[in-house]
């Protein structure tokens, strides 16, 4: 499986949830792969974006939280908003595209949506705000859902899971017990046959003496 098709699929989850929680039933197939692809094409744009204003700004691409900001203006997330320009005209900052945004993330609009994910308490649950620690989303609880060992040992060291911990490949049944110590060994029997091969080269060229030339 290519690593288009595996995000795809893991895409494919996300906007079934957000259909559901929008009131949709079901959908044909060819809709649910354009739903997904505008989606993909939709955050390859706002990820490049963020990473082109983390180096013009501070030359490093990590983002910050005014990359990502500016890239969700840049992309028309950010409505109403006035451009820097008129910002620094008027000598004061334009919130009203980011208090809007997050009115809509968090208001009654995406209640659903966030209740499906698992990031929203249910009807009759009480959440505990002092509890530590971040809540799990329905990702994480269909891993665990099924794996019977844990999340950690099955997914670990795939794009599901947490990266692994690199560990020496051991060589069974030869002379060197590693990759490392096997290159090590190619590398120093090199030089050994480098001046060798360089005596047998000179030694096949005829020399002037003998050549037909020097009869001319």
């Amino acid at each position: 499986m290519s690593s288009h098709t595996l995000y795809t699929s893991l895409l494919r989850p996300p906007i079934l949830h957000i259909l559901r929680a929008t009131g949709f039933q079901s959908t044909k197939p060819a809709v649910l792969d354009t739903l997904v692809d505008l989606t993909a094409r939709y955050l390859v744009l706002l990820a490049s974006t963020t990473a082109s204003h983390a180096l013009i700004n501070h030359n490093d691409l990590t983002p910050t939280i005014t990359d990502v900001r500016m890239a969700l203006q840049d992309v028309g997330a950010l409505r109403p908003q006035r451009s820097v320009m008129e910002e620094q005209c008027r000598d004061e900052e334009d919130m009203r595209g980011v208090e809007a945004f997050v009115e809509w993330m968090m208001g009654d609009v995406n209640k659903e949506i966030r209740r499906i994910a698992g990031l929203a308490a249910t009807e009759g649950e009480a959440v505990d705000v002092n509890v530590s620690g971040e809540k799990e989303d329905f990702l994480i609880s269909l891993k665990k859902k099924h794996s019977k060992t844990g999340e950690e040992s099955r997914y670990q060291g795939t794009v599901l899971g947490k990266t692994a911990d690199e560990k020496p490949i051991r060589i069974e049944g030869g002379h060197v017990e590693s990759i490392q110590a096997w290159e090590a060994k190619l590398r120093e029997r090199r030089q050994i046959l480098k001046p060798h091969a360089a005596r047998k080269i000179s030694s096949d060229i005829p020399s002037a003496e003998s050549s037909p030339l020097s009869d001319i």
